[in-house]
């Protein structure tokens, strides 16, 4: 089995934060990476209906994940696997040939920001742990990562599922660039336009857990939906200047994880 290459921003296990519950910690193995692609299958392909390719064995892999640290969270008692994230930083992005995001829209505006960004992405919870427990903790080793790196910038394509219908998502999308939308400057444009054009206000869709979170933590929308055909799904591609961090909300994740061991490193404007 290959180990990956211990990354400073973790302990020397990879652990970064964990509850009396649950721990979240970076892979240290191919083998914990390969668990992590089965969840995001089962949760993708077969709870949404994402359309995989023939080779993918119950796998949910592309090009990219070679380049990526993936985080994951357990159930400590059984060990189970019950939340992932992977994260693409600078660096990987430029031996990959790029963000993903990069594939669904057009990022020039965001060009200068790229070697001090983070992409996360490909977010997933075990259907039997959608409680909250689990999300917050993906996103307090998150940020324990984010403040030992030297990154200031977050970004992500985040997914508003179509399953209610086409006019839900618009109504979703539509409401949260109204509300949410970043400065013109950090514009982006999508490749696939995934159309909100006259969205009904009469629709009180809630976004997903996920985007609330984004924005409770200080997020914002960098510009219209793409639509993304593989996973049926309309994107919109979300940043997060740490330096805008929402530190109460940020304080009360990063106390989910006091008692883990230190990450090393820190950040002045990190919480």
């Amino acid at each position: 089995m290959k180990h990956l290459e211990p990354d400073r921003t973790g302990g020397s296990d990879g652990s970064l934060v964990h509850t009396a519950r649950f721990s979240a910690g970076l892979a240290p193995s191919e083998r914990e990476v390969e668990e992590a692609q089965r969840l995001r299958y089962r949760v993708f392909a077969d709870e949404l209906g994402a359309r995989m390719p023939e080779s993918a064995a119950g796998l949910d892999r592309d090009d990219l994940d070679p380049f990526c640290r993936h985080l994951l969270v357990r159930e400590r008692a059984s060990g189970l696997l019950v939340g992932t994230y992977r994260i693409l930083r600078a660096e990987g992005a430029r031996r990959a040939g790029g963000f993903y995001a990069e594939r669904e829209f057009d990022l020039r505006r965001l060009h200068g920001l790229g070697p001090l960004t983070v992409e996360v992405g490909r977010a997933c919870v075990h259907p039997d742990f959608r409680h909250g427990a689990v999300i917050a903790l993906l996103w307090a080793a998150l940020l324990r990562y984010l403040n030992a790196s030297d990154s200031r910038y977050v970004m992500g394509c985040a997914s508003v599922g179509l399953a209610a219908g086409r006019e839900a998502a618009a109504a979703v999308c539509g409401r949260l660039c109204e509300e949410h939308l970043g400065p013109e400057r950090w514009r982006v444009f999508p490749r696939l336009p995934f159309a909100t054009r006259g969205w009904s206000r009469a629709l009180a869709v809630e976004p997903p857990p996920l985007i609330r979170g984004y924005v409770r933590l200080g997020a914002f929308v960098c510009g219209e939906p793409a639509w993304d055909p593989e996973f049926n799904t309309a994107d919109l591609l979300m940043l997060l200047p740490l330096a805008q961090l929402e530190r109460r909300h940020a304080r009360w994740l990063l106390r989910l994880g006091e008692t883990t061991s230190a990450t090393g490193g820190s950040r002045n404007h990190a919480a």
